[in-house]
């Protein structure tokens, strides 16, 4: 077990380096890729069962005892993030596939690396669990519901089919997790350990899969797109920091609020696209899951650094004003 653990810390570290290697190999020897494409709803599905085992129900307690942060990062996920896509889309101008794909990462909830670089950035890791597990409850709503509100002028977009998909690889999945935590608690206890490289293992192949099948049409990731997909991570963080700042937030809150609205579930991005979209526009997905591991881990190691007593002094000094 101290094996798995070491190399399930070392997969942590290290991920953003992981998936840079994986999507560069798949993209010069995309034949021992490609053929992953085909399981991506399954490993997409593994992810979520790991998130269900991790879930408890006082995860989301924070909704009914402290609501305002919570709602508030809820409310900014989805108002936030879309409308920043769909605008970055027009700014540069990005082929129909990009631009509802960039969308598509900005309608999808966010995703639980959020809750390890809060951890690592001080901040409040009970409030980044619940406002990342109310928001993937609401995923098989708003984000087809957005999707085609926001990218429909791009691309033909079916919510229902949408909606049906999310719901078999998202709640699904994570509710059998929660039963499965239920009925075997000291066998899920004993396997918590292997649970992030399971996680992070799909999501590389995930990633590897994407660029294998679009080998072909990597040429189009050229600067627009990846302008585009750092601003829109940027956009999110920072106005994520100032809602929570506006709100009158403690210093945790606001940075798990900026981090909860600036991370994605960029593997369910992709997912999505490929299944109901094109393969190309699986495309800012992988991008999106690459620049979110080197800018998540760079503002958290920086907040890291801020001393404990500089936040404690914060929420000292406004203990009514927290939420």
């Amino acid at each position: 077990m101290k094996a798995i653990t070491g190399l399930s810390n070392f997969a942590q570290k290290y991920f953003a380096l992981l998936i840079v290697i994986f999507v560069v190999v798949a993209y010069f020897v995309p034949q021992y890729f490609a053929w992953f494409g085909a399981y991506l709803t399954l490993l997409l599905g593994i992810v979520m069962f790991g998130m269900g085992l991790t879930l408890k129900l006082t995860d989301f307690k924070l909704v009914f005892v402290k609501p305002v942060p919570v709602l508030a990062g809820v409310a900014a996920q989805y108002l936030v993030m879309p409308f920043a896509a769909f605008g970055l889309a027009y700014l540069f101008q990005l082929p129909p596939e990009l631009a509802a794909g960039l969308v598509l990462l900005g309608c999808v909830p966010g995703g639980t690396a959020s809750n390890v670089m809060t951890y690592i950035a001080k901040g409040d890791v009970p409030l980044s669990i619940c406002m990342t597990s109310i928001s993937t409850v609401l995923a098989p709503i708003m984000t087809p519901l957005l999707l085609l509100l926001l990218a429909g002028q791009w691309m033909p977009v079916d919510p229902f089919a949408m909606f049906k998909s999310i719901f078999q690889v998202i709640i699904i999945p994570i509710a059998l997790g929660l039963i499965v935590k239920r009925l075997f608690p000291k066998a899920v206890e004993k396997s918590l350990a292997a649970l992030p490289l399971v996680s992070i293992t799909a999501i590389l192949i995930i990633g590897a899969a994407v660029v294998a099948a679009n080998a072909g049409n990597i040429a189009v990731v050229t600067f627009p797109l990846v302008a585009s997909i750092m601003l829109h991570n940027f956009i999110g963080l920072g106005l994520g920091y100032s809602i929570g700042k506006l709100l009158k937030l403690d210093t945790r809150k606001k940075r798990a609020v900026a981090l909860e609205v600036g991370m994605q579930n960029s593997a369910l991005s992709v997912q999505l696209a490929t299944v109901h979209l094109n393969p190309l526009a699986a495309i800012p997905g992988v991008g999106g899951a690459i620049w979110h591991q080197i800018s998540g881990p760079l503002i958290a190691s920086y907040w890291s650094r801020k001393k404990v007593a500089d936040i404690q002094e914060d929420i000292i000094a406004e203990p009514e004003k927290v939420g």
